[in-house]
């Protein structure tokens, strides 16, 4: 199947199997090119990977392959509460997804738990990362609650422990927690909402273009309330996370913003500094999700093209 973006590129879209589960899939570019995986954060389908990133890539002579996580978009939604997940299994969904293409390795390019899954890999699986660029994330072995629950609570930060989200973010979080989702509407409001507060408040907001990507979403989701199990993943903190990244031998671009209220800027400087073949970048004024803020696209693709040439 193929799916033309209004005035840019056709996608080949097709899904993949992992284990017993469906993955929505789409390709861009000439196979014959190296290729780019784009591997998208928390409960976010993958066409939260602009076009316009999209198409800076391939014209840089690259294959982009981008995709739906499990619970996300149009792939297969899970029980959790039966069949729990973790990382790994991400990280194993990941690779299925090169293995269906016929990829042995490609540039990994993830943000946030995307980044972690990039990380997984690069570990674990280190043949198949040629090179690694995480955005707005942190060390996939760094365990955030007991940061969370001193901030919510009050409490300062114990010595050597990375920041927890700034006030602002905590509020919303709790004020969401009482916000009205009765309807579709009210649901898509305060994703709108949430993607206004990960956009930090140094840089402009593009609330139009929030809303649209909002409304696709909700519009092409199978299950749009299965996204909530990556939060129940993103808790279980098996060995296999707590792996040291100096094992981490492909070259890597931390690409962090100054303004992430999620995960300040502490923890981008802390995974550069796990990873021995690691640059850290720091964006100023870029929140946790860059892509709603004019300019930050162009940006971010100039910086995966430099470092994958």
């Amino acid at each position: 199947m193929t799916a033309t973006v209004p005035g840019m590129l056709t996608g080949d879209e097709k899904f993949v199997r992992s284990r017993q589960l469906r993955l929505w899939t789409q390709r861009f570019g000439s196979p014959a090119d190296p290729t780019v995986l784009l591997v998208m954060g928390t409960s976010t389908q993958g066409i939260g990977w602009p076009e316009e990133l999209v198409e800076a890539l391939v014209n840089s002579g690259r294959q982009v392959i981008r995709f739906d996580h499990r619970d996300t978009g149009r792939s297969d939604s899970v029980d959790f509460a039966t069949h729990p997940y973790a990382l790994a299994d991400m990280a194993a969904d990941t690779a299925a997804v090169l293995d269906d293409y016929g990829v042995p390795a490609a540039h990994i390019v993830g943000t946030s738990l995307g980044a972690a899954i990039g990380q997984w890999l690069a570990v674990h699986q280190a043949a198949r990362v040629y090179t690694l660029t995480t955005m707005a994330s942190s060390p996939m072995g760094n365990n955030p609650g007991p940061a969370w629950a001193r901030a919510v609570a009050g409490r300062p930060a114990t010595a050597g422990e990375l920041p927890p989200p700034t006030a602002r973010f905590l509020d919303h979080l709790m004020a969401s927690v009482k916000a009205p989702r009765t309807t579709p509407q009210q649901r898509m409001d305060a994703d709108v909402q949430t993607w206004r507060v990960l956009n930090g408040d140094v840089l402009p907001f593009d609330e139009p273009a929030a809303r649209r990507f909002v409304e696709h979403c909700h519009a092409r989701a199978g299950n749009i309330a299965a996204a909530s199990n990556h939060d129940l993943a993103g808790r279980r903190w098996d060995d296999d996370r707590r792996a040291s990244l100096s094992a981490i031998t492909a070259p890597a671009l931390v690409l962090h913003g100054s303004d992430d209220p999620l995960l300040p800027q502490a923890h981008g400087e802390a995974l550069a500094a796990q990873m021995p073949a690691a640059r850290l970048e720091i964006v100023p004024g870029m929140g946790h999700h860059p892509f709603f803020s004019p300019g930050l696209t162009e940006r971010i693709a100039d910086s995966i093209i430099r470092h994958t040439t």
